[in-house]
């Protein structure tokens, strides 16, 4: 890292502590940029290359996990913990929520009320599976090498939700797959909640074909952001259905396939599995 580098680095690290401290008196970019020296255009344009999203919208990140607390604890009404959250009221909570988290602040309170999400587990050549879905779409896949673990982690997302264990049509074309029944997966609909950067990077993964690899810088590139690549990692983690959106496919630069939600050697796996089929489809 040069001067230049550390210098704009620092600047940043001054901006993300100066918004997270004063973000219940929703600072402007105007009054954010003077404390670090520096003209709204050039802030605006050298915090969105550091961190990867605009200041406006890491302030609306900050804003919205404060609230989100809040309704968790189920302290506050909606419109106490807008103003607490230095929202005018009710209204641009609202809106907040809709944006970032793409449920509403009261549907997030409930914890998944009145949202009926079947369940089951699924032997695959890579380990037991607990697939999820609602009416929309598949909602949640991970990796059950302890079943009730894992559906305790799933309910713990929605935990007003009513589950059932049940296979459905959703999840039969989840397992095709295994099955090399490839046309059939691009008729799986989801039902994904995230924030716009992690469903920006979540698509870019499932345009990554079978049998292939890239970077985390790539992706980072790929979505505007070219020095995200912490940020595109921390998406990358946060992707709530294994294998279907292939975080797999995702290496370091050096060429090390680097850490997997559900295990390296896992990962590893997935990588060869996917590089052989590919290879046996082509020789078709």
């Amino acid at each position: 890292m040069n001067l230049q580098e550390e210098t704009n680095f620092s600047r940043i690290a001054a901006a993300i502590n100066y918004i997270s401290v004063n973000f219940k008196t929703q600072p402007s970019l105007e009054e954010i940029a003077e404390k670090i020296n520096l003209s709204p255009f050039h802030f605006q344009r050298l915090f969105t290359e550091w961190a990867g999203v605009s200041p406006k919208k890491f302030l609306q990140y900050l804003t919205v996990e404060h609230a989100k607390k809040m309704l968790r604890d189920n302290q506050e009404t909606l419109f106490v913990t807008a103003l607490e959250s230095g929202l005018s009221g009710s209204g641009r909570l609202h809106d907040l929520f809709v944006n970032i988290e793409g449920m509403t602040p009261g549907e997030y309170k409930n914890g998944g009320e009145h949202l009926s999400i079947n369940y089951s587990y699924a032997q695959t050549p890579f380990g037991c599976i607990l697939i999820a879905s609602t009416a929309k779409g598949i909602c949640d896949i991970a990796f059950a090498d302890d079943k009730e673990l894992a559906l305790q982690v799933l309910k713990a997302k929605f935990p007003k939700a009513a589950y059932r264990e049940d296979l459905d049509a959703s999840q039969e074309n989840v397992l095709s797959v295994f099955t090399h029944q490839w046309p059939a997966i691009n008729k799986i609909k989801l039902h994904l909640k995230g924030t716009e950067f992690q469903l920006k990077v979540w698509e870019t993964l499932l345009k990554i074909p079978s049998g292939q690899i890239t970077t985390y810088g790539s992706v980072a590139k790929g979505i505007g952001f070219p020095k995200a690549s912490r940020a595109v990692g921390t998406a990358i983690g946060a992707n709530p259905v294994a294998f279907l959106i292939p975080c797999h496919r995702i290496i370091q630069s050096t060429g090390f396939f680097g850490n997997y939600h559900w295990g390296s050697d896992r990962k590893t796996a997935l990588i060869g599995w996917e590089v052989a089929q590919a290879a046996s489809t082509s020789n078709v």
